[in-house]
């Protein structure tokens, strides 16, 4: 008798443990399942410009299988991923011809932009080209359009995204310093470097203070571009690059990955 107890309850008890390891395996196996429709928007930084890779039927949008969005598909296997970021885009642009893809389906949305409609390429080519204090003037001019300007036209394109991806989890990324300072250099002067990374801090501050006001998650990719910037001995940015100008200032596929893809990986 009391045998016949103990096995029905050593059976209960296996039955009951059975039940709970499969249990926590199905709520694993929930957790590790593919996510939902991805959309990247944004400008060249989303895009891939300067990574090389570019995908043919992207034409000059420039869209590389080395860019962050494209690495973090091809890692996490998503129903769907739509890459509508395009070079050269400002906010306006993306409110024109890169929302198409969302729907209240979609689970995850990257963005990167804000620099081109601060006037990023007019900027480092004054720099390139002209004194200190020219640079200095145009950098001033970008900052005062980022406090006056910028924040009402990223309003624009996180209401417009939150409006048509209500159920998304949206992930803003920001851009990196260019320079290492303090180090010997050809090129601009450390007045000229200086002032260009403070003038990146200060666009991020303002995307990062937009997206957090829409309850989206801002990525700061300054921390992970440290020791890999212009100047450095392992630089993940391009400098000047006479040959294809385009390439210039824009993070090389060793950024894309090193740079951008685990801040999205961490934000996502």
């Amino acid at each position: 008798m009391r045998r016949s107890r103990l096995a029905l309850f050593l059976t209960a008890l296996v039955l009951a443990v059975t039940a709970a390891l499969t249990g926590a395996t199905a709520a694993q196996a929930s957790t590790q399942a593919a996510p939902g429709p991805y959309v990247a928007l944004g400008d060249s930084y989303a895009s891939g410009v300067g990574a090389g890779s570019y995908i043919s039927s992207s034409g000059d949008c420039k869209r590389s299988t080395k860019a962050h969005p494209y690495l973090w598909a091809a890692a996490n296997s998503p129903s769907s991923f739509s890459f509508t970021a395009c070079s050269g885009a400002r906010t306006g642009d993306v409110l024109s011809g890169q929302l198409g893809p969302l729907s209240a389906s979609t689970a995850l949305v990257s963005i990167s932009i804000g620099g081109n409609d601060a006037g990023f390429a007019d900027v480092m080519t004054t720099c390139v080209l002209q004194s200190d204090s020219s640079c200095l003037s145009r950098i001033a001019t970008a900052r005062a359009f980022v406090d006056s300007t910028l924040p009402g036209r990223l309003d624009g394109v996180y209401t417009a995204i939150r409006d048509r991806a209500p159920n998304a989890h949206v992930v803003v990324l920001g851009y990196p310093r260019f320079y290492r300072l303090g180090t010997s250099c050809i090129g601009l002067s450390e007045t000229k470097r200086k002032a260009i990374n403070d003038a990146s801090d200060h666009l991020n501050t303002a995307i990062a203070a937009r997206a957090r006001a829409y309850g989206f998650t801002f990525g700061d990719v300054r921390t992970t571009f440290t020791g890999h910037e212009i100047c450095s001995s392992d630089s993940w940015l391009h400098s000047v690059d006479w040959l294809n100008i385009g390439n210039s200032y824009h993070p090389k596929a060793a950024g894309q990955s090193g740079g951008y893809l685990p801040v999205l990986d961490a934000a996502a």
